[in-house]
């Protein structure tokens, strides 16, 4: 593919999608929507393909990935399923929760997919364009955000473009995230013990209802899944947490009745919240101003995934 023509961006239709999935077949990079934020995908069977996924990101090789699937099937010949496992695919997929899961024997995935362990963090999306990829592929794709490692995750092609550039063959044009934010990571241990590793829109508790057990803390530093270094999602900026009132050299994200700049929801509805967050992050990085304040938002459901994102953002 000529160089100076990348990325491509295609129509999420049968024919852009058909075309992803060839540059995906032939070892290339795709930028694909889905229901939390846009991923990164390369074919998860083959060392080359996923090696440029690295390159493009400029992100550390020991930091997994998460492998995309098209069902429990395909899932299940990757990855050891349990019966706690089965109930969560059952209850949650397709959808925004991640399983890590004991690697299975001989599973056609990538060493650098997995960075050396065990485990493989493998997920069903719901978004049809992810969806339709994937079937049409015929492969699981391996597939972090679609952005320069550390920084912002995009929510828009516009986003995509702006951080990887010609890093990626073609972006399929899906519109803006739904959810805005990427999925629940759950590790499920031999042992019969689980930790959420990433909060996302599927919340503790909800895992809690159908496991019938409670989590253990995460106590453990070791990068098992995305989303675990301490700092990421970085605007490039200063970020201010709890700000309710801004300083003049601040861009404000507000939030319920803290009206900010840009608001991530002025109903103070955590969901819609959520939806806004990175494009919010994108709007108070692209601004004159040469610090960011965020307004305090609560710690209770998806909320807890919000501050966590926001607080890796700061650090």
């Amino acid at each position: 593919m000529d160089h100076a023509s990348r990325p491509m961006l295609l129509a999420p239709d049968q024919s852009g999608i058909a075309l992803a999935a060839q540059i995906l077949r032939d070892g290339g990079l795709v930028a694909s929507p889905s229901e939390t934020v846009y991923g990164l995908m390369a074919r998860a069977d083959q060392q080359e393909a996923v090696a440029a996924i690295y390159t493009a990101k400029g992100r550390p090789s020991f930091n997994p990935l998460i492998v995309h699937v098209a069902d429990t099937a395909m899932a299940q010949r990757l990855a050891v399923f349990d019966e706690r496992a089965r109930r969560l695919a059952d209850a949650f997929w397709p959808g925004p929760l991640t399983l890590v899961l004991p690697l299975q024997m001989g599973a056609a995935v990538a060493p650098s997919v997995i960075a050396g362990l065990p485990t493989l963090a493998v997920r069903c999306p719901a978004h049809p364009v992810l969806r339709a990829l994937i079937a049409e592929t015929r492969l699981p794709l391996a597939g972090p955000s679609a952005n320069r490692s550390g920084g912002v995750s995009p929510t828009r092609t516009e986003h995509v473009v702006a951080s990887l550039g010609d890093r990626v063959d073609a972006v399929i044009d899906g519109g803006t995230c739904a959810q805005g934010l990427e999925s629940t990571i759950v590790a499920l241990r031999p042992s019969g013990s689980w930790q959420v590793l990433r909060p996302g829109p599927i919340t503790e508790a909800q895992i809690a209802a159908v496991l019938y057990a409670q989590s253990d803390a995460v106590c453990s530093s070791a990068i098992e899944a995305p989303g675990q270094l301490s700092s990421h999602y970085a605007p490039g900026k200063p970020v201010r947490l709890e700000a309710t009132q801004r300083q003049d050299d601040e861009f404000h994200i507000g939030f319920g009745t803290v009206a900010g700049h840009a608001n991530l929801s002025p109903d103070g509805d955590l969901a819609e919240a959520a939806a806004n967050l990175y494009a919010l992050l994108h709007q108070a990085a692209d601004a004159d101003h040469p610090r960011i304040a965020v307004a305090p938002v609560p710690d209770a459901g998806i909320g807890v995934a919000i501050n966590d994102r926001l607080r890796r953002a700061a650090a």
